[in-house]
């Protein structure tokens, strides 16, 4: 992770907001804010895009029609905007907004771990996510020898750990709706659209 402000030198620093996000390139990084600050991270990964794809390829499948599955939504934590974050992917319960970014809490946000997000995503946007009140937060690791995800889930404003599956385990989970899938095929080649939602192939 690199952070960086967009001011003139010479400029006292104030906090961003999501306007000033419209000042940065157009060049595959996500800009996110962090309390008024700008967290940069690098464009995704091959095996990174793979887990996304297959990932939101199968929550497509199992969510109600009612549930948008969004992959890189922005959305807005805070009030004042300082707070902007971009999760892999997510769930939401209600239309795209016409203009600019989500402002209200997805009932499930995604994180896949890079080698440079492993404290933001397991630490810092854990925070975040459970203070702006996301009820359902995962975090995948894409290892390509045991892959695993844990989940969470959000108890009195704190998220507690549910569980952790990895490698050909069957991760099966009720919330926001009912869905398994199998971490291997996550980011295993060979027939993954047969194999990613257990034996029975669901």
């Amino acid at each position: 992770m690199s952070v960086m402000s967009i001011r003139h030198p010479e400029a006292p620093e104030r906090r961003l907001t999501v306007d000033d996000l419209q000042d940065t390139p157009d060049d595959g990084r996500r800009y996110e804010l962090a309390d008024g600050r700008l967290d940069v991270s690098p464009a995704p990964k091959p095996l990174h895009t793979r887990v996304a794809y297959r990932l939101g390829f199968h929550l497509g499948r199992h969510a109600s029609d009612e549930l948008e599955i969004g992959e890189g939504p922005g959305i807005i934590l805070s009030g004042d905007s300082g707070k902007h974050r971009i999760p892999d992917l997510a769930v939401f319960a209600q239309e795209p907004p016409e203009e600019g970014y989500y402002t209200a809490p997805p009932l499930l946000a995604v994180e896949i771990v890079s080698p440079e997000s492993v404290f933001r995503d397991n630490h810092t946007k854990r925070h975040e996510y459970a203070a702006f009140g996301i009820p359902s937060y995962w975090i995948i690791n894409p290892n390509p020898d045991k892959p695993g995800i844990m989940e969470f889930r959000l108890v009195d404003g704190v998220y507690q750990e549910v569980g952790q599956t990895q490698g050909e385990e069957l991760f099966e989970t009720e919330v926001p709706f009912p869905v398994k899938f199998v971490p291997h095929w996550l980011v295993a080649s060979g027939p993954w659209r047969e194999n990613l939602g257990g034996p029975a192939g669901d």
